[in-house]
């Protein structure tokens, strides 16, 4: 019995073909429309994206080479900027030095004419002394002359009006007075 169940299930199965495998005529028609697809994909889609996709590459490259040129021109204009503010830098330096001096300069300059000014005014003053000693020595002289002569009179007794006569004696008798002070004073100086 399990022999004529196994024959009758193989007359069926050579009766009945498998369902996963198609007809010939369906693999025909199948292969015409995938062929004329494949053919026009070929020729016109992968064309078309093609030219998108190099389209795409070549806007990233030159954008690519724009970015490296602006970043070449932002690092030459930073070099630039860099350089330019060493150069300020530099003259900013050489202005203040030359202030400096200029100042010092100025200063000296100040200082001269002052000590030029003080020397001046000492000068000036130093020559009013002695015009105003001079002019004390004559009055005194001429004091010291009439009062001696006053004095003269009275102790001698007779009067000295002769004023030539009283003057050369007044003035011998101032003359040895500075004398004598001279010379105590040129002693006092080599004690």
């Amino acid at each position: 019995m399990l022999h004529a169940f196994i024959s009758a299930a193989t007359e069926e199965v050579a009766e009945t073909k498998n369902p996963l495998i198609p007809e010939i005529y369906d693999i025909i028609w199948s292969l015409v429309p995938f062929a004329i697809i494949l053919f026009l994909f070929w020729k016109v889609v992968l064309p078309a994206m093609q030219k998108t996709l190099d389209a795409r590459a070549e806007l990233i490259e030159g954008g690519i080479k724009k970015a490296e040129n602006a970043q070449a021109e932002a690092d030459a204009a930073l070099e630039e900027y860099k350089k330019q503010l060493a150069d300020a830098r530099a003259e900013a330096a050489k202005i203040r030095e030359q202030a400096r001096l200029d100042g010092t300069a100025i200063l000296t300059e100040l200082k001269e004419q002052a000590n030029i000014e003080s020397a001046r005014i000492v000068s000036n003053a130093q020559a009013q002394i002695e015009a105003e000693r001079q002019a004390a020595v004559v009055s005194l002289r001429a004091e010291v002359g009439s009062l001696a002569i006053d004095l003269a009179s009275g102790v001698i007794g007779e009067s000295l009006a002769d004023d030539k006569k009283a003057a050369g004696i007044v003035d011998r008798f101032l003359a040895d007075l500075e004398a004598s002070e001279k010379q105590s004073a040129s002693e006092k100086a080599s004690k």
